[in-house]
C-alpha cells in the first residue's frame, strides 16, 4: 500500500511542474510563428499587420499565410475589353464545303468599381455590354448527289448588356504586394435582343428575340501589380447557375417563348477574363 502511495507521489511531483508550464492554445488562435514573421505597415495612418490573422479549423497549423494584398478604405476601379473578329472567302474543305463566305466578329467592354471594406475584400458593381454579328453570304455543302445544298444571304446580330454585384476575396503571396489569387462570386443580371435573318423557299424569315438573363457566377484569379497603382488580373469561369428567359416573334408573328436553365461545373475556356484595375 505504501509503495502504491507512494508511486502516486512521485507521479504527481512530475506531473504538476508539466501543467504549470504548459501553454493553453484555443483552437481558433493564432499560430506562434504567426507573430514571429509578423511586421507592422503604417496605411492611412493606422498601423497594420501584413499577415491577415484567420481562424485556424483545420487540425494542424500548415503555416500558410494571408498577406495583405489591398488594404481596407481603398477603391478599385477596373476595364475588361475582348475582341474576337473571323473571316473567310472562297474556302474549300475536302471538295465538300465550297464557296464559304463567312464574317464574324465579337466584342465587349466591361467596366467595373469596387471598395475594399475589409483588408483583402471588396465588394462592387460591373457592367457589361456584349455586340456580335455573324455574316454567311454564300455556302455550299456537296457531300453527293443525294445530299447537297446551299446558302445564301444568312445573318445574325445580338447585344446584351448585364449589370452584375460582386464579392471578391484577394489571397497576398507575399510581403511584397506584388502576386494575389482570387476568388470573385458574382450575381448578373442582363437583358439583350438578337436577330436572325435567313431565305427559305426564296422567302425572306425575320426572327426578332428579346433576352433575359440571371446567373450567380464564381470565378477565381490572379492578379498582379505591374505598377504601384495598376495591377493586371485574369479570372476563369469554373462554376455557374443560369437562367435565361426568351421571347420570339418571326416576321411580326408571336411565335411565344421559352425559360431554359442550367449550370456549369467545368473549366470554361470561353469564359477568361483579362483586364487592367487601378486602385486608389
Amino acid at each position: 500500500m505504501r509503495s502504491i502511495i507512494h508511486i502516486i507521489c512521485v507521479f504527481a511531483a512530475l506531473l504538476v511542474p508539466a501543467l504549470a508550464g504548459a501553454q493553453i492554445v484555443r483552437k481558433d488562435s493564432v499560430p506562434l510563428h504567426w507573430a514571429e514573421n509578423n511586421k507592422k505597415v503604417i496605411v492611412d495612418g493606422d498601423t497594420v499587420s501584413m499577415i491577415i490573422p484567420e481562424r485556424n479549423y483545420g487540425r494542424y497549423d500548415r503555416g500558410l499565410f494571408n498577406y495583405l494584398y489591398l488594404p481596407k478604405g481603398d477603391w478599385a476601379f477596373g476595364f475588361t475589353a475582348s475582341y474576337g473578329e473571323l473571316n473567310t472567302d472562297d474556302v474549300q474543305v475536302l471538295s465538300m464545303l465550297k464557296n464559304v463566305d463567312f464574317a464574324g466578329k465579337m466584342y465587349s467592354l466591361k467596366p467595373s468599381i469596387s471598395y475594399l471594406f475589409r483588408n483583402n475584400q471588396s465588394i462592387g458593381m460591373r457592367l457589361n455590354y456584349t455586340r456580335g454579328t455573324a455574316d454567311l453570304k454564300s455556302l455550299a455543302v456537296d457531300i453527293d448527289d443525294d445530299m447537297n445544298f446551299s446558302l445564301h444571304d444568312v445573318s445574325y446580330y445580338q447585344q446584351t448588356y448585364e449589370v452584375a454585384a460582386f464579392y471578391r476575396n484577394y489571397v497576398g503571396l507575399g510581403m511584397e504586394k506584388r502576386f494575389a489569387v482570387f476568388n470573385e462570386v458574382s450575381l448578373d443580371m442582363g437583358a439583350g435582343s438578337s436577330r436572325f435573318k435567313r431565305y427559305y423557299a426564296d422567302q425572306l424569315f425575320d426572327t426578332r428575340t428579346n433576352i433575359t438573363t440571371v446567373s450567380l457566377n464564381f470565378s477565381p484569379g490572379l492578379c498582379v501589380f505591374i505598377q504601384d497603382y495598376v495591377a493586371f488580373n485574369v479570372s476563369f469561369g469554373v462554376f455557374g447557375l443560369k437562367v435565361r428567359n426568351e421571347k420570339q416573334n418571326t416576321n411580326g408573328v408571336d411565335e411565344g417563348s421559352r425559360t431554359t436553365s442550367g449550370a456549369n461545373f467545368r473549366f470554361n475556356i470561353f469564359n477568361i477574363n483579362f483586364g487592367l484595375m487601378v486602385v486608389i
